[in-house]
């Protein structure tokens, strides 16, 4: 048999069409999947969202399950998306889209003011400084250099995050962190508890601790598109640079950046999960500078 007698399906074919209909059928059941409640919905929802009948929907289902896509819980009977399937779109991630996104801003923000601007983003219990622009004045941080870690609450970076967490995700960090902020001196429960409501009222943590003699800073947190603190800018610089009347330009001027970057960001950006990892991985294909 010729090359042009071959039986092999064209573009156009009816059975390249069938194929890119069942294709476009399954994504409408992720889709519905990806809207639906945490705890699942049930094939009559999902039909009706999708504009297809029960029983197609439900084949639909059973095949993604048979991939591992999707999941039913054995009591509601509920279908869900999987974790694999969630593993598997944390995978695609771009390792260093966090640092890459964030890169302008730092370079915008220690122009305008002329101090160093840190970005830290969360690391389980920890913040953990991801990228920083040094600016002219010879300052001291909490995290230091670049892939420096800090208790969650130390610091106005790690401060602006931990504000704008959930109440109950909270509420684990402080009673799990309280122990390790008393090495920091100045640092307890209760004033933790007082900077995070202030933080909370104010939208932004700062200026002056008093833990680092002589240094102060301010930070805001970086909100993704669905309202979760994801990250801080901060700004460290010397004490005397964050007067009272300079603080609300410095404080304006983060809001601005954090603004942009937050829509941006990646919710499977491995940067936002392990930090370490995407730092390294960032690290071995761009320059610091």
């Amino acid at each position: 048999m010729t090359t042009s007698d071959s039986p092999r399906a064209t573009a156009n074919s009816p059975a390249e069409s069938a194929g890119a209909g069942i294709l476009q059928r399954t994504f409408a059941v992720i889709r519905a999947l990806g809207d639906a409640k945490p705890e699942g919905e049930r094939v009559t929802h999902i039909a009706k969202a999708v504009g297809l009948s029960q029983a197609t929907v439900h084949r639909i289902l059973h095949a993604l399950i048979a991939e591992q896509v999707v999941e039913q819980d054995e009591s509601s009977k509920l279908y869900r998306l999987s974790i694999d399937f969630f593993a598997m779109a944390a995978q695609a991630g771009n390792p260093s889209g966090m640092r890459t996104l964030c890169r302008p801003s730092l370079l915008r923000l220690c122009a305008s003011l002329g101090d160093t601007i840190f970005l830290l983003v969360r690391s389980s219990f920890d913040a953990v400084c991801l990228d920083m622009c040094e600016g002219p004045f010879p300052i001291r941080s909490f995290t230091g250099d670049i892939g420096g870690r800090v208790a969650l609450g130390v610091g106005q970076g790690s401060l602006a995050i931990l504000a704008f967490l959930p109440e109950a995700e909270r509420e684990e960090i402080i009673r799990f962190n309280v122990p390790r902020l008393r090495g920091y001196g100045v640092l307890d429960e209760v004033y933790l508890r007082t900077e995070i409501e202030r933080v909370r009222q104010l939208g932004y943590a700062g200026s002056n601790s008093g833990v680092l003699d002589g240094m102060a800073g301010v930070a805001v947190p970086v909100f993704d598109r669905m309202g979760h603190a994801v990250a801080a800018l901060s700004v460290g610089t010397l004490a005397a640079r964050l007067s009272q009347d300079r603080l609300p330009m410095v404080v304006e001027l983060l809001r601005r950046q954090a603004e942009l970057i937050g829509p941006q960001t990646n919710p499977f950006d491995v940067a936002m999960r392990r930090p370490m990892h995407g730092l390294t991985r960032a690290l071995t294909t761009e320059p610091l500078a």
